[in-house]
């Protein structure tokens, strides 16, 4: 990196489609980390630091309150120009978001295709970044700390070793780079210029985003001739970072269409995507509609082929087999480390294996607990004892399994297996007794207060009567 150059970083096969992925202010490049994997497969990917940000010099953007957000978009094209890519598919959170939009409408020939994540055509009030400009000169951007969990992440997510790494990269975050990038934002305003970016475009907004809200990310759907629009529950401004499973599904499904149409034909727009006009306002599912196959019941024509689709399929698949709690609970645990892991497990075992055409669930339940009780695997056959149940199995049919694999897989194993089973039986019973004693709480207090309102009611009756 030369002084008039962001950091940044390069990843994934050299050969491959190249996409840059532009970070949000006060985060580094950090912020990608969980669509890293997924997408390094399929595109030579370059993430970027802000000036200020990272390991960018804060002096990459003028000081005297003039930067905008052409100027961050004049760094992109450098970078760019530097790998030799002269086309280059462009994705962006917030500010990077901006700058996406920004390439797409000034510079359509050197995009093939755009993802904007959590921003918007116009970032409120420019007195109010001109005021948060001079504040973080003043003070540093410590001040700026107390109000970003709340912002970034819903849910508690800042407590977690993701949140407080991003919190510490805002505290690690030169003054003048911040202040530079919200004078950027203050004069920034594209609005004019949506209608004629003709680049396939994916619009992402988090729904519980209290800096860019959905209504943000509809105006640009709205205005972006064809462009799709994805709504994530239970994500606010960081949503890649809170919802990875969703956002990196979606860029998947959206760069892999946008690679198969021809550059030439801006019109075209993604088989996969739901145009926005067309769509609901509030989209049911995280994935587009038509990349989540739900059937138990196998067809020929809906084999997953991408990547995309398979990681969806599979998704899909793991969560109808395993329950979404357990699903939840294994994404929230996910970091950079067992990222690649997670999606391995889900594209392949779920998204190839457990999708196929040859077999019904209830016989792949049968054929995975006989392998995890052969290779004495009963924290996993636990699991697929209860996911054995909602595939169809009866309790005696799991029974009958792990009789016959006494056989071929020995004594020991087996007695290891029934006392697994065994557990996890007395488990969901368990769990069945406690939701009937709440069920029947919550009848009885319903029936309790019905009862004195009623009383109450009839009382008043005979006391107005009385009067």
């Amino acid at each position: 990196m030369t002084n008039n150059q962001p950091h940044h970083d390069l990843s994934g096969p050299p050969t491959a489609p190249p996409l840059i992925l532009g970070p949000s202010i006060g985060t580094s490049l950090a912020v990608w980390e969980p669509q890293l994997p997924p997408l390094t497969r399929t595109h030579r990917i370059l993430r970027w630091d802000l000036p200020g940000h990272g390991g960018s010099p804060a002096a990459l953007l003028p000081s005297d309150g003039s930067a905008t957000i052409g100027d961050l978009a004049a760094l992109v094209l450098r970078l760019a120009d530097e790998q030799g890519w002269e086309r280059f598919a462009y994705a962006g959170v917030s500010i990077g978001g901006a700058v996406g939009l920004h390439l797409a409408a000034h510079h359509p020939e050197r995009l093939t295709s755009l993802a904007v994540v959590c921003s918007s055509a116009r970032f409120g009030d420019p007195a109010a970044w001109r005021e948060r400009a001079a504040l973080v000169r003043a003070e540093g951007t410590e001040a700026m700390v107390a109000s970003r969990p709340g912002t970034w992440f819903s849910h508690g997510f800042a407590h977690t070793p993701v949140g407080a790494a991003l919190i510490e990269d805002l505290r690690a975050t030169d003054r003048a780079g911040y202040a530079a990038c919200c004078d950027a934002l203050a004069a920034y305003d594209i609005t004019a210029d949506l209608e004629r970016i003709a680049v396939p475009t994916l619009v992402v907004a988090g729904r519980d985003d209290p800096a860019t809200p959905p209504a943000h990310a509809r105006r640009i759907a709205d205005a972006v001739p064809g462009a799709s629009l994805l709504e994530v529950a239970g994500a606010a401004h960081l949503a890649g970072v809170e919802r990875p499973e969703p956002v990196t599904a979606a860029l998947l499904a959206h760069l892999t269409d946008s690679t198969a149409q021809p550059h030439d034909d801006a019109t075209t727009r993604p088989q996969n995507d739901t145009p926005h006009k067309d769509a609901p306002s509030r989209p049911q599912n995280d994935t587009p509609h038509d990349t989540t196959p739900h059937t138990d019941t196998p067809h020929t024509d809906t084999t997953p082929h991408t990547d995309a689709s398979r990681h969806a399929a599979g998704m899909a698949v793991r969560r109808d087999v395993l329950g979404n709690a357990h699903v939840d609970r294994a994404v929230a645990r996910t970091t950079p480390f067992t990222a690649r892991f997670q999606d391995f497990i889900t594209r392949y075992a779920w998204g190839e294996i457990w999708t196929g055409d040859g077999l019904d669930r209830r016989t792949r339940s049968c054929i995975t607990l006989t392998a995890l009780i052969a290779h004495g695997h009963d924290a996993e056959l636990a699991m697929h004892i209860r996911a054995a149940l909602t595939n169809g199995l009866t309790r005696e049919e799991i029974g009958e399994v792990l009789l016959q694999s006494a056989i071929y897989c020995g004594v020991p194993a087996a007695n290891s297996a029934f006392a697994t089973a065994q557990r996890v039986f007395d488990e969901i019973d368990a769990e069945h007794v406690t939701t009937r004693a709440t069920t029947r709480a919550a009848t009885t207090t319903t029936t309790t207060t019905a009862t004195t309102t009623s009383t109450k009611v009839d009382t008043a009756s005979r006391s107005d009567t009385e009067k």
